[in-house]
This record gives C-alpha cells, structure tokens and sequence, in this order.
C-alpha cells in the first residue's frame, strides 16, 4: 500500500526505482516465477506513468489581447456627409482605426476649434478657413492639404410640381420657398449667393430664401418639400427625393476644400495617417464618386 502511493506522488523516481528492482529481481532468479514477476512490476509502472501524465494539468496558450486605438475625431463640412462616411468605414476595416465624424459648416466648426473643441483633423469646405485657424496657431501647418473641389447643383423637390433647370427659372413665383447653406458661414452658401448674383436673379428671389445652417439640412429642406427648390453641394444631391441641375462653376469663387491637423490633437500620426487615405488611391475614388474635382485635376 505504502509504495502504490510513492509511485503515484512520484512517478519518475518510481520508474527508476522499479527499473533497478526488476534488474535485481531479474539476477536473482533464474526461474519462470522471477520472469512472471518482472513483467508484472513492469506492467504496473507503465499503469502509473500513464496515470500521473494523464493528471498533469494541459498547457492552454491563451492569444494576446490587442488595444482598441482611441477612436480619431473628424471635424468635417456637411459637404461631406456621404463621402468621408464611406471613407471612414474602409478605412476602419483596413486598420482597425475607429473614426468618429462630426459634421457641420465650416465656420461653425472653426468657431469650435477656437473654442478647444477636442478635433483631430478638420476637413473644411474652403481653405479660407483653414489658413486662418493656421494663422492663429491651432492647426498643424504641414498637414495642410487641399482634398477636393466642390460643385454646387440646383435642386428641385421632385412632388413639388415645379421646374427649375437655370437658375433664373427661380423667379417664377409658383417656387414660394427657395433654400440655400448661410453664407454667414457656410462656403456653400458663399458659392450660392454668388451664383445667384451673377445671374442676376438674387434681388428676386432674396425675400423667399430659407436658410439652412449647412448645406446638408439646406437638402433636406428640399427633400422634405420645406423649399420646393435650392443650392445643394453637388456631393450630397443623389438623393431620391429631388431633381438637380450642374450650376456654371464660372458663376461663383471655386471652392478649394482643404484638411488640417489640428495642433491640440492627442494622436497627431493617426490624424496625418487618416489625411493621407483620403488624398490617397483608396479615398480619392470616392471622393471622384460623389462628384468632387480631385487635387491634380483643379484649374489654377
């Protein structure tokens, strides 16, 4: 009883000491019945080898747990709703880099930036603003990089039982609610009030205008038939709800859209690293896509 214990609490010294007994027992008798003896004490340390391995605990490999990066923070013009949004999400799937995009105009959101908003990149919709905020210290002023020219459409609520193909078409008065971006601080609504300017309908339709804070709620102004007609960025016009028609870029100051780290950024590579997927051969086709003129196609 006293070694089926030992050999079981110690199953490598029993193995050595079996061996020597067997070897003894083995010299010392010459007969069938030291044989048989033998085999059996053999037999019963192959039993208790097995049994002690088969008590050893398994080694279990457990894989590394990998940090999920802090997600990076887009300050982005409403013009840019539909496309940074698929840019983002290919970009997320490639690296694993979250990117949470807050859209507004671009001078709300330089007003914010001003203010410490906690933005990483801010992607503007003229590069007016940018290079002022670089001018006050608050952007990074190597990142600086023009992405995208914009266009601007006419737009028409397709139930509204009106036409406007020219822009002049505005002056019917059948169109009671004509919506276009604030130009007091959307670069869409700057291009808007031009366009309408020089061609000499602004007077006219001036007292009907309905203002949108940014050229996104501008559209859905006209989507919802608030504004039976308007000046939507091109980029976000392939809506159902509306028809559109391309505005003579020579009718307003084109709209250089550039992007900026901002200096105040807690992850400055991750926000340099994002800019360059943008400008980069996967964010430049769909940017193209939604109808934006690309860097290296602009007219200077």
């Amino acid at each position: 009883m006293r070694m089926h214990k030992w050999l079981a609490a110690k199953p490598m010294q029993s193995a050595v000491a079996m061996h020597q007994y067997t070897r003894r027992s083995g010299d010392c008798r010459h007969g069938r019945h030291g044989v048989r003896r033998s085999l059996l004490i053999a037999n019963l340390l192959m039993m208790w080898l097995i049994a002690a391995c088969a008590e050893q605990p398994a080694s279990v490999s457990t894989p590394p747990v990998l940090a999920t990066p802090a997600p990076l923070t887009v300050a982005a013009a409403a013009d840019l709703q539909f496309a940074f949004t698929d840019i983002a999400a290919l970009y997320e799937a490639q690296t694993g880099q979250p990117v949470t995009l807050v859209f507004g105009s671009t001078g709300q959101l330089a007003q914010q930036i001003e203010s410490g908003a906690p933005f990483d990149l801010f992607a503007a919709a003229n590069i007016a603003f940018v290079e002022e905020l670089r001018d006050k210290g608050l952007v990074i002023d190597d990142t600086i990089a023009l992405y995208a020219e914009g266009r601007i459409v006419l737009a028409v609520n397709r139930a509204a039982g009106v036409t406007a193909v020219a822009l002049d078409d505005l002056r019917n008065p059948a169109i009671q609610h004509i919506t276009i971006a604030n130009p007091e601080h959307a670069p869409y609504g700057v291009a808007a009030k031009e366009a309408l300017i020089h061609a000499g309908v602004w007077e006219a339709v001036e007292p009907r205008l309905v203002y949108g804070e940014n050229v996104r709620q501008t559209l859905q102004y006209i989507q919802t038939g608030d504004a039976q007609a308007g000046i939507v960025a091109l980029s976000v016009a392939d809506v159902p709800e509306i028809t559109w028609k391309l505005i003579d870029a020579d009718l307003h100051t084109p709209l250089r859209q550039a992007l900026a780290v901002v200096k105040s950024s807690s992850q400055p590579d991750a926000a340099r690293a994002f800019a360059a997927f943008i400008n980069g051969p996967e964010g430049r086709p769909i940017m193209q896509r939604y109808g934006f003129v690309l860097p290296g196609e602009l007219k200077e």
